[in-house]
């Protein structure tokens, strides 16, 4: 196979380079005859750690429709991707040299009848324990709970299970290897996940001051699913008859949505980037959820890096693209650094060595 050369600035630290490419992995020793392929601002791999491969808004989809959703965020630069909770076997994914890297969550663990409909393992508090062992076991080391969601006897949201529920699921998929995520919308739920040692918060609308100092001394990481949050008005009006305390709730919740991400991020918790696409978003938004974090007030190149290197390190993969890195990322015809509009725009994605 013909060595691949890639030139120009290689972030995060933007010193100009020569990148080699042959057999899957980069070099930055010359290769004599290699082939340029592209030229411009090199940017690792893009990481959506928030998304649902094999799943749309009704359960599971077949293996074709899983296919598309991977190629549209491959095809968008997301070139690492963290499942965050499906219904569909997508362990064929991890098969595909085409097809993005893949870390699977397994399904949902959530509250019997408190979830949408065909999505999770719905169970009772003294299963979730057992459960959260066996997807972590399924998974590729993470297990997703449902924090909350919205309880027909309160008419708002509240917790899923009960604070020791929690904690011994946290634990037993500890103890199987695998970190923990929550998907979270409101307040009461979040302190017991927290001092149980979750691993992760998705969402997160429902942050305190006080908590977000707890997260980032405890290294909590947040994936607020920013482009996300912009749906709430639609769930709050879709509530609003049979529930308007749950519709007010989810109206405030939105309403202070950056201050909340904006004090986690100036407490230091350490923020990634995630579409959750796969539910009712299209696959291959990571651009929109980068813009929307930056929107909040974020420096653009830490939202960048929450979709990229910071994001990939977090995850257990190479954050750089040094000697012998795998060769996964995306060349871009300006800094996206000073015009992140340009993450629409690749010159090339490369995938494995593959220019795709």
């Amino acid at each position: 196979m013909a060595t691949l050369r890639f030139r120009g600035p290689v972030l995060p630290d933007a010193e100009p380079r020569d990148l080699y490419v042959g057999d899957g992995v980069v070099s930055l020793e010359p290769v004599a005859g290699a082939e340029t392929a592209a030229q411009g601002w090199i940017v690792p791999g893009l990481v959506d750690a928030h998304c649902h491969i094999g799943l749309d808004q009704h359960g599971a989809v077949d293996d074709a429709t899983t296919e598309r959703q991977a190629l549209a965020d491959r095809d968008s630069g997301s070139l690492l991707l963290r499942d965050c909770g499906s219904p569909a076997d997508t362990r064929w994914v991890h098969d595909r040299a085409d097809l993005p890297r893949l870390i699977r969550c397994g399904r949902h663990l959530a509250r019997t009848r408190r979830y949408i409909r065909n999505f999770a393992h719905e169970i009772e508090p003294d299963q979730l324990a057992e459960y959260a062992a066996q997807e972590a076991e399924a998974g590729d080391g993470w297990v997703k709970l449902v924090g909350d969601w919205i309880s027909r006897d309160d008419g708002d949201l509240a917790p899923s299970f009960p604070a020791d529920a929690f904690a011994s699921a946290i634990a037993a998929a500890h103890e199987h290897g695998a970190r923990v995520t929550a998907h979270c919308f409101g307040e009461a739920v979040l302190p017991g996940l927290v001092e149980a040692g979750i691993d992760c918060i998705e969402h997160g609308t429902g942050l305190t001051t006080d908590l977000v100092e707890t997260m980032a001394a405890r290294g909590t990481a947040l994936v607020p699913t920013a482009y996300q949050l912009r749906s709430f008005p639609t769930y709050a009006e879709q509530g609003a008859e049979r529930f308007p305390a749950y519709a007010e709730h989810m109206l405030d919740l939105y309403a202070r949505r950056r201050e909340t991400v904006m004090a986690a991020y100036e407490a230091g918790v350490a923020i990634f980037a995630g579409t959750d696409a796969g539910g009712v978003l299209p696959h291959g938004i990571i651009a929109d959820e980068v813009a929307e974090l930056a929107s909040y007030g974020m420096p653009a190149e830490y939202a960048l890096g929450a979709a990229s290197w910071r994001a990939r390190a977090w995850l257990g993969w190479n954050a750089g693209l040094d000697e012998g890195a795998p060769a996964d990322f995306v060349v871009y015809p300006r800094d996206p650094r000073a015009d992140l509009s340009v993450l629409r725009e690749p010159t090339a994605v490369v995938l494995r060595g593959q220019v795709v």
